[in-house]
């Protein structure tokens, strides 16, 4: 199982997703519910954080190109009843999709991240909205009371995606250049590499992360490893190899 998934795929996790998010801010007790997971946020300030995020997606795809500078968001508010609220978050999401599928997924338009594993491409932003959705998703239902496993192939290329879009860059690395091995049950494995050249990763081989010698090592499935990414779950929810105080240390420079 690999990474790169089909444009159209991308788009259909993002429908996915969205509505299951849709559905456990259907199910939570109160859209004042603390949301565990993003401290000081309550389940209606999530649901209007990822909303925002898919109507300022949906502008910069068909009205931006690489290298502009930010667009500023609209600043709308979601409404605060919750009925209106899930209309509201199902049309964000539909001008997501819309705006995607108008702009193709060849089209450049402006991002944040350095363009040098993940580039300023319409197909670029439909793969960050995918764990943005995945990850929010795990968030709502965590203030619901029902947190689920993230679905694998989901996981699988937040993962990978991650790495390519958050952790690739030419911010030098403060500390001594180390490695960081992430193995995923069902998925494979990958290297982070860190030194005064920035930051960037690789896809392993079988043979290569049975021989490999990094620094530290991560084993786990895919659902706990992308949300041990995303800062979900602690590092002892999974095994660590090596020096285990690298992964505080990247996720202090992150």
């Amino acid at each position: 199982m690999t990474g790169h998934l089909p444009f159209p795929d991308l788009l259909r996790m993002i429908d996915e997703r969205s509505a299951a998010f849709r559905a456990a801010v259907a199910a939570a007790p109160s859209l004042d519910a603390d949301v565990p997971s993003c401290p000081g946020w309550t389940l209606y300030d999530l649901a209007n954080h990822l909303s925002e995020g898919d109507r300022f997606w949906a502008y910069i795809v068909l009205n931006t190109a690489p290298g502009d500078e930010r667009p500023s968001k609209d600043g709308l508010a979601a409404p605060r009843e919750r009925e209106a609220l899930i209309t509201w978050l199902a049309d964000s999401t539909e001008q997501l999709l819309t705006a995607l599928r108008e702009a193709g997924p060849d089209r450049g338009c402006w991002a944040w991240w350095e363009p040098l594993a993940s580039p300023h491409t319409v197909a670029a932003v439909a793969r960050r909205r995918v764990p943005e959705s995945l990850i929010h998703t795990y968030d709502a239902q965590l203030a619901s009371g029902t947190p689920q496993e993230l679905p694998t192939t989901e996981a699988v290329d937040a993962i990978e995606e991650f790495l390519a879009t958050v952790c690739t860059g030419t911010v030098p690395w403060p500390g001594e250049p180390a490695t960081m091995d992430y193995h995923a049950t069902e998925a494979g494995s990958w290297r982070q590499t860190v030194d005064a050249a920035g930051s960037r990763f690789t896809r392993l081989t079988a043979a290569e992360a049975a021989e490999s010698k990094p620094t530290a090592a991560i084993y786990g499935t895919a659902s706990e490893m992308a949300l041990l990414m995303y800062m979900r779950i602690p590092a002892s929810s999974l095994r660590i190899e090596g020096d285990a105080g690298l992964l505080q240390q990247l996720q202090d420079w992150g």
